[in-house]
């Protein structure tokens, strides 16, 4: 009998939803082969032009529980190894690729926190570009509480969404921020009811693939450079993206539209 995949990929028109799918360990990622299965996701979803939009969510009650205690304890799966040397080798071969390859996605992100979303699973959150949130959802940075540090990413991701000062206090103590505490330091953009989260997540995506999918991963690119670039160098980014922008039938299907009051038809070219 073959094992159900840890990642459940389901596509909808122009929208794809991916599904961490270990509810019984509360989707905790356990395996160098669990972190092959979102990379290679995300790589499909990236060479494939006619996806505009994802969706990363939890199956069962949590989002991501991070990794998986009893490996840690066994030095086992994604920090697998007997020495420093080794295991800083599993966490660059293994879960160190998912932030290289889900943040970089040129297709809009949103994560659909339906649960804890704790450790590793705040940073696989914090690589989505929107984060929603059902009133069940929670929140912790906590690898100091099992004495040892981010090492997906997590000090690099976290202070870019919630700032400074309070990614120091998450990371620091550990602690747990519910649904409203995430949405007041900005950690996500809206909080729902937990039968209103796929929905809502689903009605997002839907806004954001109704655009010119050019467009809508040009700009996501500028977003991503503007996090850490001069002010002009990402004017000259700016303008060879919009040279190239105006230069797609979309933009042209986008003006007639607008001057024939009609909806457009956007093909992404």
């Amino acid at each position: 009998m073959t094992a159900e995949p840890f990642l459940r990929v389901e596509r909808d028109g122009h929208i794809v939803t991916l599904t961490l799918n270990r509810p019984d360990k509360r989707n905790a990622i356990s395996t160098r082969e669990e972190c092959e299965e979102i990379v290679a996701a995300c790589q499909r979803i990236q060479h494939d032009d006619s996806v505009r939009a994802v969706i990363l969510t939890g199956a069962g009650p949590a989002f991501c529980a991070g990794g998986d205690l009893k490996g840690m304890k066994a030095r086992t799966g994604i920090t697998a190894g007997d020495t420093g040397a080794e295991i800083r080798e599993s966490y660059r071969r293994g879960i160190q690729r998912i932030p290289l390859a889900l943040y970089e996605l040129d297709v809009p992100t949103i994560a659909a926190v339906n649960g804890p979303a704790i450790g590793a699973g705040l940073d696989l959150a914090c690589m989505c570009d929107i984060r929603i949130a059902s009133e069940r959802a929670s929140f912790a940075e906590s690898f100091v509480r099992v004495g040892i540090v981010p090492g997906d990413g997590g000090a690099w991701l976290l202070q870019r969404a919630v700032g400074l000062s309070r990614a120091m206090e998450m990371s620091f103590t550990g602690e747990t921020l519910d649904a409203q505490a995430a949405l007041a330091c900005g950690l996500v953009s809206r909080v729902v009811p937990e039968a209103e989260l796929m929905p809502a997540a689903r009605a997002l995506a839907a806004k954001i693939a109704a655009n010119p999918p050019q467009a809508v991963r040009m700009t996501k690119r500028l977003m991503r450079e503007a996090q850490h670039t001069r002010l002009s160098t990402l004017l000259e980014l700016s303008a060879a993206f919009q040279a190239l922008a105006h230069g797609t039938r979309d933009h042209a299907e986008a003006v007639d539209a607008l001057l024939g009051k009609r909806a457009p038809r956007f093909e992404g070219r």
